[in-house]
């Protein structure tokens, strides 16, 4: 997965990703942001999947998974 893709498939679904953003910081999870969601859900992804699995992994993504993801990120660089 090249960077150049990546970043054309973020340009698509960067208003979901901010949507998402902002529905955790309703929850009270306010230090995250688009990008943040971004990484956390293409994190997985070996090759891009289809779009609609891609928007359909944004809009189910819960606040724990993110959680877990960045304790994994935190571990990962200490």
């Amino acid at each position: 997965m090249d960077q150049a893709q990546k970043q054309e498939w973020y340009g698509q679904v960067a208003s979901l990703c901010q949507s998402k953003a902002e529905e955790f910081a309703l929850l009270g999870y306010e230090n995250v942001d688009a990008k943040d969601i971004w990484e956390c859900v293409t994190n997985g992804y070996k090759e891009f999947p289809p779009m609609h699995r891609l928007v359909n992994d944004i809009l189910s993504l819960k606040p724990n998974k993110y959680m877990n993801y960045l304790m994994i990120q935190m571990y990962k660089n200490s």
